[in-house]
Protein backbone atom coordinates (compact mmCIF):
# COMPACT_ATOMS: atom_id res chain seq x y z
CA UNK A 1 0.00 0.00 0.00
CA UNK A 2 0.95 3.55 -0.99
CA UNK A 3 0.67 6.30 1.91
CA UNK A 4 3.01 8.72 0.36
CA UNK A 5 0.53 10.72 -1.30
CA UNK A 6 -3.33 11.26 -1.14
CA UNK A 7 -3.90 12.06 -4.84
CA UNK A 8 -2.07 11.96 -8.32
CA UNK A 9 1.15 12.55 -10.30
CA UNK A 10 1.34 15.09 -13.30
CA UNK A 11 4.39 15.64 -14.67
CA UNK A 12 5.96 19.04 -17.20
CA UNK A 13 7.00 17.54 -20.29
CA UNK A 14 10.74 18.05 -20.98
CA UNK A 15 11.92 18.28 -17.12
CA UNK A 16 10.23 22.29 -16.91
CA UNK A 17 8.31 20.86 -13.69
CA UNK A 18 8.39 17.99 -11.81
CA UNK A 19 5.99 15.16 -10.43
CA UNK A 20 3.69 16.32 -7.92
CA UNK A 21 1.47 14.58 -5.64
CA UNK A 22 -0.78 15.79 -2.64
CA UNK A 23 0.47 14.44 0.87
CA UNK A 24 1.22 16.62 4.47
CA UNK A 25 1.09 20.30 3.40
CA UNK A 26 4.28 22.13 4.13
CA UNK A 27 5.50 24.89 2.49
CA UNK A 28 9.33 24.79 2.01
CA UNK A 29 11.32 26.86 -1.33
CA UNK A 30 14.78 26.22 -1.73
CA UNK A 31 15.38 29.64 -2.27
CA UNK A 32 17.60 29.02 -5.23
CA UNK A 33 16.32 30.22 -8.76
CA UNK A 34 18.45 28.58 -11.77
CA UNK A 35 18.65 29.88 -15.02
CA UNK A 36 17.09 27.35 -17.91
CA UNK A 37 18.70 29.95 -20.52
CA UNK A 38 19.13 33.47 -20.32
CA UNK A 39 15.52 34.17 -20.22
CA UNK A 40 14.00 31.58 -18.74
CA UNK A 41 14.15 30.95 -15.01
CA UNK A 42 12.55 28.38 -12.19
CA UNK A 43 12.76 27.28 -8.76
CA UNK A 44 11.05 24.49 -7.40
CA UNK A 45 10.27 23.76 -3.18
CA UNK A 46 7.67 22.17 -1.25
CA UNK A 47 3.90 23.33 -0.74
CA UNK A 48 0.60 21.63 -0.75
CA UNK A 49 2.54 18.56 -0.12
CA UNK A 50 4.49 18.22 -3.16
CA UNK A 51 7.45 19.44 -4.93
CA UNK A 52 5.99 22.39 -6.75
CA UNK A 53 7.82 24.44 -9.35
CA UNK A 54 7.26 27.77 -11.18
CA UNK A 55 8.84 28.53 -13.97
CA UNK A 56 8.78 32.19 -15.79
CA UNK A 57 9.85 33.25 -19.10
CA UNK A 58 11.46 37.15 -18.73
CA UNK A 59 14.46 38.78 -19.66
CA UNK A 60 15.57 40.66 -16.86
CA UNK A 61 16.43 37.80 -13.90
CA UNK A 62 16.26 40.40 -11.11
CA UNK A 63 12.48 40.88 -12.08
CA UNK A 64 12.42 36.75 -12.55
CA UNK A 65 13.65 36.66 -9.30
CA UNK A 66 10.77 38.82 -7.08
CA UNK A 67 8.50 37.15 -8.85
CA UNK A 68 9.51 33.69 -8.52
CA UNK A 69 9.91 34.39 -4.93
CA UNK A 70 6.24 36.33 -4.51
CA UNK A 71 4.58 33.10 -6.03
CA UNK A 72 5.77 30.87 -2.93
CA UNK A 73 4.46 33.45 -0.59
CA UNK A 74 1.45 33.11 -2.60
CA UNK A 75 1.77 29.81 -2.25
CA UNK A 76 2.16 29.95 1.75
CA UNK A 77 -1.17 31.98 1.78
CA UNK A 78 -3.57 29.37 0.60
CA UNK A 79 -2.18 26.92 3.03
CA UNK A 80 -2.51 29.30 5.62
CA UNK A 81 -5.95 29.72 4.87
CA UNK A 82 -6.87 25.67 3.25
CA UNK A 83 -4.23 23.15 4.84
CA UNK A 84 -5.64 20.66 7.21
CA UNK A 85 -2.38 19.79 8.53
CA UNK A 86 -1.85 23.73 9.72
CA UNK A 87 -3.45 23.71 13.10
CA UNK A 88 -4.11 27.29 13.03
CA UNK A 89 -5.40 27.78 9.35
CA UNK A 90 -8.34 28.69 8.72
CA UNK A 91 -9.77 24.86 7.34
CA UNK A 92 -8.73 23.66 10.56
CA UNK A 93 -9.86 25.96 12.68
CA UNK A 94 -13.47 25.50 10.79
CA UNK A 95 -13.24 21.71 11.08
CA UNK A 96 -12.59 22.10 14.94
CA UNK A 97 -14.80 24.42 16.44
CA UNK A 98 -17.74 23.78 13.46
CA UNK A 99 -17.83 27.72 12.93
CA UNK A 100 -15.77 30.14 11.30
CA UNK A 101 -16.34 33.64 11.68
CA UNK A 102 -14.69 36.48 9.11
CA UNK A 103 -13.33 33.67 6.90
CA UNK A 104 -11.22 35.38 4.36
CA UNK A 105 -12.24 36.12 0.55
CA UNK A 106 -10.15 33.38 -1.15
CA UNK A 107 -11.48 30.86 1.42
CA UNK A 108 -15.14 31.90 0.50
CA UNK A 109 -14.18 31.57 -2.96
CA UNK A 110 -13.46 27.93 -2.98
CA UNK A 111 -15.66 27.16 -0.55
CA UNK A 112 -18.61 28.32 -2.97
CA UNK A 113 -17.05 26.99 -6.15
CA UNK A 114 -17.27 23.41 -3.78
CA UNK A 115 -20.59 24.30 -3.43
CA UNK A 116 -21.98 25.02 -7.07
CA UNK A 117 -19.75 21.86 -8.52
CA UNK A 118 -21.85 19.91 -5.89
CA UNK A 119 -24.85 21.29 -7.18
CA UNK A 120 -24.18 20.63 -10.99
CA UNK A 121 -22.77 17.09 -9.97
CA UNK A 122 -25.49 16.11 -7.62
CA UNK A 123 -22.88 15.35 -4.84
CA UNK A 124 -20.27 13.34 -6.83
CA UNK A 125 -18.17 16.15 -5.70
CA UNK A 126 -18.30 16.56 -1.75
CA UNK A 127 -15.77 18.54 0.13
CA UNK A 128 -16.93 16.46 3.40
CA UNK A 129 -15.45 12.80 2.28
CA UNK A 130 -12.61 13.53 5.21
CA UNK A 131 -14.53 10.56 7.49
CA UNK A 132 -13.87 8.24 4.49
CA UNK A 133 -10.74 8.98 3.85
CA UNK A 134 -9.70 8.66 7.96
CA UNK A 135 -11.51 5.24 7.62
CA UNK A 136 -9.82 3.77 5.04
CA UNK A 137 -6.53 5.00 5.57
CA UNK A 138 -6.77 3.82 9.40
CA UNK A 139 -8.17 0.68 8.29
CA UNK A 140 -5.26 0.13 5.43
CA UNK A 141 -3.03 0.50 8.40
CA UNK A 142 -4.32 -2.52 9.57
CA UNK A 143 -4.16 -4.30 6.38
CA UNK A 144 -7.64 -4.56 6.16
CA UNK A 145 -11.03 -2.59 4.29
CA UNK A 146 -13.35 -1.19 5.61
CA UNK A 147 -16.55 -3.46 6.50
CA UNK A 148 -19.48 -2.21 4.46
CA UNK A 149 -21.48 -1.48 7.90
CA UNK A 150 -18.21 0.79 8.76
CA UNK A 151 -18.35 2.34 5.01
CA UNK A 152 -22.21 3.16 6.46
CA UNK A 153 -21.95 5.25 9.17
CA UNK A 154 -18.91 7.03 7.87
CA UNK A 155 -21.54 8.16 5.02
CA UNK A 156 -23.91 9.52 7.58
CA UNK A 157 -21.20 12.36 7.89
CA UNK A 158 -20.61 13.11 5.04
CA UNK A 159 -23.08 15.32 3.14
CA UNK A 160 -22.37 18.33 1.53
CA UNK A 161 -25.56 20.62 1.86
CA UNK A 162 -24.34 21.15 5.88
CA UNK A 163 -22.10 23.23 5.26
CA UNK A 164 -23.53 26.84 5.01
CA UNK A 165 -20.73 29.65 3.70
CA UNK A 166 -21.25 33.72 3.75
CA UNK A 167 -19.24 36.33 3.64
CA UNK A 168 -19.32 36.73 7.36
CA UNK A 169 -18.55 32.73 8.92
CA UNK A 170 -18.42 29.70 7.67
CA UNK A 171 -20.60 26.80 9.40
CA UNK A 172 -20.67 22.80 9.85
CA UNK A 173 -24.11 22.09 10.61
CA UNK A 174 -24.04 17.85 10.17
CA UNK A 175 -22.85 15.50 12.40
CA UNK A 176 -19.17 14.74 12.94
CA UNK A 177 -18.91 16.90 9.17
CA UNK A 178 -15.31 17.47 8.47
CA UNK A 179 -14.18 19.42 5.32
CA UNK A 180 -11.07 18.84 3.37
CA UNK A 181 -10.32 20.72 0.16
CA UNK A 182 -7.76 17.95 -1.37
CA UNK A 183 -9.83 18.41 -4.77
CA UNK A 184 -9.69 21.68 -5.17
CA UNK A 185 -7.26 23.38 -3.34
CA UNK A 186 -4.05 22.91 -5.44
CA UNK A 187 -6.06 24.15 -8.49
CA UNK A 188 -7.13 27.10 -6.86
CA UNK A 189 -3.13 27.88 -5.94
CA UNK A 190 -2.36 27.65 -9.48
CA UNK A 191 -4.19 30.42 -10.21
CA UNK A 192 -3.88 32.33 -6.86
CA UNK A 193 0.24 32.22 -7.97
CA UNK A 194 -1.14 32.84 -11.77
CA UNK A 195 -2.15 36.26 -10.54
CA UNK A 196 0.75 36.77 -8.46
CA UNK A 197 3.15 36.68 -11.81
CA UNK A 198 1.03 38.05 -13.54
CA UNK A 199 1.51 41.31 -10.82
CA UNK A 200 4.92 41.20 -10.78
CA UNK A 201 5.13 41.54 -14.59
CA UNK A 202 5.16 38.13 -16.27
CA UNK A 203 3.78 37.19 -18.91
CA UNK A 204 4.90 33.62 -19.78
CA UNK A 205 5.13 30.86 -16.79
CA UNK A 206 4.71 27.15 -16.22
CA UNK A 207 3.39 27.21 -12.88
CA UNK A 208 3.23 23.16 -11.24
CA UNK A 209 1.69 22.75 -8.02
CA UNK A 210 0.21 18.98 -8.57
CA UNK A 211 -2.11 20.89 -11.08
CA UNK A 212 -0.52 22.83 -13.73
CA UNK A 213 -0.96 26.18 -15.73
CA UNK A 214 0.50 27.18 -19.02
CA UNK A 215 0.63 30.96 -18.98
CA UNK A 216 1.83 32.12 -22.06
CA UNK A 217 4.69 30.59 -23.98
CA UNK A 218 8.12 29.20 -23.52
CA UNK A 219 10.89 31.44 -24.77
CA UNK A 220 10.78 29.82 -28.05
CA UNK A 221 7.36 31.01 -28.37
CA UNK A 222 6.37 27.31 -28.65
CA UNK A 223 3.32 25.91 -26.19
CA UNK A 224 4.18 24.93 -22.85
CA UNK A 225 3.42 20.89 -23.09
CA UNK A 226 3.19 19.05 -20.24
CA UNK A 227 2.74 15.01 -19.55
CA UNK A 228 0.41 13.04 -18.34
CA UNK A 229 1.15 10.14 -16.16
CA UNK A 230 0.39 6.62 -16.96
CA UNK A 231 -1.78 4.89 -14.25
CA UNK A 232 0.38 1.90 -14.15
CA UNK A 233 3.87 2.35 -15.53
CA UNK A 234 5.66 4.52 -13.04
CA UNK A 235 7.73 7.65 -14.68
CA UNK A 236 6.19 7.28 -17.78
CA UNK A 237 3.63 9.26 -20.03
CA UNK A 238 0.46 8.00 -21.50
CA UNK A 239 0.20 11.14 -23.43
CA UNK A 240 1.62 14.85 -23.82
CA UNK A 241 -0.50 17.70 -24.90
CA UNK A 242 -0.12 21.08 -25.78
CA UNK A 243 -0.96 23.63 -22.74
CA UNK A 244 -2.36 27.02 -24.13
CA UNK A 245 -3.50 29.50 -21.57
CA UNK A 246 -5.14 26.86 -19.70
CA UNK A 247 -4.74 24.38 -16.69
CA UNK A 248 -4.48 21.09 -16.67
CA UNK A 249 -5.49 18.49 -13.53
CA UNK A 250 -5.59 15.19 -13.20
CA UNK A 251 -7.11 12.56 -10.75
CA UNK A 252 -5.71 8.50 -10.73
CA UNK A 253 -6.96 5.56 -8.84
CA UNK A 254 -2.81 4.82 -8.78
CA UNK A 255 -1.23 7.73 -5.92
CA UNK A 256 -2.68 6.89 -2.78
CA UNK A 257 -3.92 3.23 -3.08
CA UNK A 258 -5.32 1.06 0.24
CA UNK A 259 -5.16 -2.07 -1.51
CA UNK A 260 -2.88 -4.26 -4.50
CA UNK A 261 -5.26 -4.19 -6.97
CA UNK A 262 -6.15 -0.22 -6.84
CA UNK A 263 -9.79 -1.08 -6.27
CA UNK A 264 -9.77 0.98 -3.23
CA UNK A 265 -7.73 4.25 -2.74
CA UNK A 266 -7.86 7.88 -1.90
CA UNK A 267 -10.74 9.31 -4.23
CA UNK A 268 -14.59 8.16 -2.90
CA UNK A 269 -18.16 8.21 -4.14
CA UNK A 270 -20.03 10.00 -1.39
CA UNK A 271 -22.87 8.24 -2.87
CA UNK A 272 -21.51 4.45 -2.11
CA UNK A 273 -18.70 5.56 0.07
CA UNK A 274 -16.36 3.22 -2.13
CA UNK A 275 -14.22 4.17 -4.75
CA UNK A 276 -15.56 4.30 -8.32
CA UNK A 277 -14.51 1.77 -10.63
CA UNK A 278 -14.60 2.32 -13.98
CA UNK A 279 -11.28 4.72 -14.54
CA UNK A 280 -7.88 4.27 -14.01
CA UNK A 281 -7.32 8.31 -14.59
CA UNK A 282 -8.70 11.27 -16.22
CA UNK A 283 -7.08 14.42 -16.84
CA UNK A 284 -9.20 17.54 -17.61
CA UNK A 285 -8.11 21.16 -18.69
CA UNK A 286 -10.20 23.96 -18.12
CA UNK A 287 -10.18 27.68 -17.98
CA UNK A 288 -8.80 28.01 -14.78
CA UNK A 289 -6.84 25.55 -12.00
CA UNK A 290 -9.65 25.32 -9.35
CA UNK A 291 -11.92 24.06 -11.81
CA UNK A 292 -9.50 21.76 -13.22
CA UNK A 293 -8.97 20.55 -10.35
CA UNK A 294 -12.22 20.33 -9.00
CA UNK A 295 -13.75 18.35 -12.99
CA UNK A 296 -11.09 15.92 -12.49
CA UNK A 297 -12.35 14.52 -9.16
CA UNK A 298 -16.23 15.11 -9.84
CA UNK A 299 -15.59 13.56 -13.50
CA UNK A 300 -13.10 10.71 -12.09
CA UNK A 301 -16.31 10.01 -10.03
CA UNK A 302 -19.03 10.53 -12.19
CA UNK A 303 -17.29 8.46 -15.20
CA UNK A 304 -17.06 8.62 -18.82
CA UNK A 305 -20.79 9.26 -19.74
CA UNK A 306 -21.68 11.43 -17.35
CA UNK A 307 -18.74 12.73 -16.83
CA UNK A 308 -18.57 14.00 -20.22
CA UNK A 309 -21.77 14.81 -20.01
CA UNK A 310 -21.10 17.90 -17.98
CA UNK A 311 -18.11 18.67 -19.03
CA UNK A 312 -20.02 19.72 -22.21
CA UNK A 313 -21.87 22.28 -20.10
CA UNK A 314 -18.83 24.17 -19.35
CA UNK A 315 -16.80 26.36 -21.63
CA UNK A 316 -13.72 25.76 -22.69
CA UNK A 317 -13.54 22.08 -20.25
CA UNK A 318 -12.27 18.88 -21.80
CA UNK A 319 -11.28 15.68 -20.67
CA UNK A 320 -8.62 12.65 -21.15
CA UNK A 321 -9.83 9.27 -19.95
CA UNK A 322 -7.56 6.14 -18.82
CA UNK A 323 -9.91 3.27 -18.40
CA UNK A 324 -9.15 0.40 -16.11
CA UNK A 325 -8.64 -1.64 -19.26
CA UNK A 326 -5.94 0.71 -20.58
CA UNK A 327 -8.44 2.60 -23.40
CA UNK A 328 -8.12 6.05 -24.02
CA UNK A 329 -10.95 8.44 -24.65
CA UNK A 330 -10.53 12.28 -25.80
CA UNK A 331 -13.55 14.63 -25.51
CA UNK A 332 -13.82 17.27 -27.99
CA UNK A 333 -11.84 20.15 -27.65
CA UNK A 334 -8.75 18.49 -25.30
CA UNK A 335 -5.20 19.11 -26.64
CA UNK A 336 -3.36 17.35 -29.50
CA UNK A 337 -1.91 14.04 -27.43
CA UNK A 338 0.60 12.56 -28.88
Amino acid sequence: MNFTTRRRFLCAFGGLAACGSIGIWSSRSSGDMQALSPSTFTRSGTALGTKVTLTVVHDHAETARRALAAGFEALEHVEDLMSIYRPRSQLSRLNRDRILRDPHPDLVTVLTAAEDLSRRTDGAFDITVQPLWSLSANAAKAGRIPTDQEVAAARERVDWKAVEVTARSVRLHGPGTQITLNGIAQGYAVDWVSETLRRHGIQHALIDTGEIAGVGHKSSREPWRVGIQDPRIADAYAAVANLNDRCLATSGDYSTTFNPGLTEHHIFDPRTGRSPSEIASVSVVAANGMWADGLSTAVFILGIEAGSQLLATIPNAAAFFITKTGQTIATPGFPDTA
